[in-house]
C-alpha cells in the first residue's frame, strides 16, 4: 500500500551559512532508505498523469516502481530508455510545473519527489557501475547514415544521443573548448558539477557519438558544408546573446552580463583562482537585475565569490518571480537581499570608469500584460540609488545570429530564433533541423532535451525515406 505522507520526504542539504561560502552542491541527494520511503508515496496511477507532463516522456511510475522494490540500478535503465541525461534532469528540470504538477498526490499534499528519484538513479548507477556506461553499445546495430549535431548542450546532446541509440554516425560540433552547452557554462557547480556531466557525455560517446570541441559553425564550416557531407543536420545552438536593459552606465567597469558571469565562473573555473587564468572581479555590494533562475545562479555565485551585500532587483512583485520557487527559497537562505517592484534607470559610476551606485525607480503593478502577469508601472518621483561596485544583467538572451547570417535562405523569426515545424523539428531547409533556446529563445533544459528527441525521430524517418527511394 502505498505511503500516506502527505510531504515528500526533505531533502539533505549543505546548511545555509556554510554553502553560501562554497561552490559544493546544495542538495546532497537521497539515500537508499529515503529513496525507498519516498517511492513508497507513488499511487501508481492507472492513467499515468505524470507522464504526460514529462517532456522526454519517461516512465516514471515504472522507474518509481523499482526504487520502490530496491532495484535502483533497473530504475535507471528504465528512464534511460527515454532520457539521455538522467543525472543533469534530476537536478535541473522544473519538475513541479510538469510531471509533479500532474501528481495525483498534488491535489491533497506534495507531489511524489520524481525529480529526487531520477537524480538518485542516475547518482546510484554512477557509483555502482564500475565503468560508467560500458553496457552503451550492446544491442547496437548496423550504421544507417552521419548525422552532424551543431551545439553540444541539452538539445544537441539529446538528438545525438537518440540518434546514435537509433544506429546512426553521429558527430557533435561544439564551437566552446567543452561540451555541454549550458550545463557547462551557465548553470553554477552547487546546482550542478561539472563532473556529472562530463559522465553524462562519456555514456553518448561510447554511444560512439563523436564530440568535436571548437568548431565554430559559421566559421569554420557552414550549414550548407555540413548538408554536403551528412545525410542530415541538427541545429542546437541555444541563446548565448545576452540583452541589456539600454540605460545609461552599462558601459562601465563592473557590469556584466550574466551570461559572462556564468560562463568564467563555471567553464573557466574563475571560482577556483588564482589556480585558473580566469578571475571575476565582483565589489562589496552586487546588484543582480532579473528575476529568473539565471539571475539566482549569479546571485548566489556573487556571493560565494564573497560579496557581502548581493541584491536581487526585479520590476514585478514575489509572486511574478519566474525563477523556481526551490532557487528563490536556497536565495533567501543564503542571504541574498530581494529588491522586488524596483526598476533599474542608470548605472553611476566615479572618473575612472568604474561603477559606484545603481540608481533605481520603484514600480508599481498595473493590469495584466500578454504574459498574464501584472504589468510593471513607474511611480513617478520615487527614484533612489544603492551604493554599487558590481552589476549583472540576467534579463534574458536571444540567438546568437552567426547561424543565421551564414546560412543562405534559412527561415527565422523577427527576434532571431529558427522556424521549424513544431511537430518535426524540421526548417525551411530540407535535412536541416532545429530545437532549443534557438527555437523557442532561452527555455529550461528539458524542453530543449524534449525537442532534440522530438527531432531525432523526425530525422530517422526523413533519411529511410531517401534511403528507400
Amino acid at each position: 500500500m502505498a505511503d500516506m505522507k502527505l510531504e515528500k520526504y526533505k531533502m539533505p542539504e549543505q546548511e545555509p551559512e556554510t554553502r553560501n561560502r562554497n561552490f559544493k552542491e546544495v542538495a546532497l541527494g537521497y539515500t537508499e532508505e529515503l529513496a525507498v520511503s519516498e517511492a513508497e508515496r507513488c499511487l501508481e496511477c492507472k492513467h499515468r498523469p505524470c507522464v504526460k507532463g514529462c517532456p522526454v516522456n519517461v516512465d516514471i511510475p515504472g522507474f518509481i516502481r523499482k526504487i520502490k522494490e530496491g532495484r535502483f540500478d533497473e530504475a535507471y535503465g528504465v528512464i534511460a530508455l527515454t532520457n539521455s541525461l538522467p543525472a543533469v534532469c534530476g537536478r535541473v528540470c522544473p519538475q513541479e510545473t510538469q510531471c509533479e504538477e500532474l501528481c495525483v498526490r498534488a491535489i491533497k499534499g506534495e507531489a511524489v519527489g520524481i525529480g529526487r528519484l531520477e537524480r538518485f538513479a542516475a547518482d546510484y548507477h554512477m557509483a555502482h557501475t564500475e565503468e560508467f556506461g560500458s553496457e552503451a553499445m550492446e544491442g547496437q546495430t548496423a550504421l544507417k547514415g552521419r548525422v552532424a549535431v551543431v551545439g553540444a548542450g541539452p538539445a544537441g546532446l539529446t538528438c545525438a544521443g537518440d540518434m546514435a541509440k537509433m544506429g546512426y554516425n553521429v558527430t557533435v560540433f561544439e564551437a566552446f573548448h567543452e561540451p555541454g552547452g549550458v550545463l557547462t557554462y551557465g548553470i553554477p557547480e552547487f546546482r550542478l558539477p561539472k563532473e556529472i556531466v562530463k559522465k553524462e557525455i562519456s555514456l553518448m560517446e561510447k554511444l560512439g557519438v563523436e564530440v568535436r570541441v571548437n568548431m565554430v559553425i559559421g566559421k569554420i564550416l557552414t550549414i550548407d558544408e555540413l548538408l554536403a557531407e551528412y545525410d542530415a543536420v541538427f541545429i542546437g545552438t541555444g541563446a548565448g546573446l545576452p540583452r541589456f536593459m539600454e540605460i545609461p552606465g552599462e558601459n562601465l567597469n563592473g557590469v556584466y552580463s550574466a551570461n559572462e558571469f556564468l560562463t568564467r565562473i563555471n567553464l573557466m573555473k574563475a571560482y577556483k583562482w588564482p589556480d585558473f587564468d580566469t578571475p571575476v572581479k565582483i565589489g562589496k555590494n552586487v546588484a543582480v537585475v532579473g528575476g529568473g533562475n539565471v539571475a539566482m545562479d549569479a546571485a548566489r555565485s556573487a556571493k560565494r565569490l564573497g560579496a557581502e551585500n548581493v541584491y536581487i532587483i526585479y520590476r514585478r512583485g514575489e509572486e511574478e518571480l519566474p525563477a523556481r520557487l526551490e532557487e528563490i527559497h536556497h536565495a533567501k537562505e543564503e542571504g541574498i537581499i530581494f529588491k522586488l517592484l524596483n526598476n533599474p534607470v542608470s548605472i553611476k559610476g566615479d572618473e575612472k570608469g568604474n561603477v559606484t551606485a545603481i540608481e533605481c525607480i520603484r514600480m508599481g503593478l498595473g493590469e495584466p500584460d500578454s504574459s498574464g502577469r501584472r504589468r510593471p508601472v513607474p511611480i513617478k518621483g520615487s527614484e533612489f540609488e544603492i551604493p554599487m561596485e558590481t552589476v549583472i544583467v540576467a534579463i534574458g538572451q536571444t540567438p546568437n545570429p552567426l547561424i543565421k547570417d551564414t546560412t543562405q535562405n534559412l527561415a527565422t523569426a523577427s527576434w532571431g530564433g529558427i522556424t521549424v515545424n513544431e511537430e518535426t523539428m524540421a526548417t525551411n531547409i530540407e535535412g536541416v533541423y532545429a530545437g532549443g533556446d534557438i527555437v523557442t529563445g532561452a527555455a529550461t533544459v528539458i524542453l530543449a532535451m524534449g525537442a532534440g528527441k522530438k527531432a531525432a525521430a523526425a530525422m530517422d524517418e526523413y533519411i529511410r525515406s531517401k534511403q528507400t527511394v
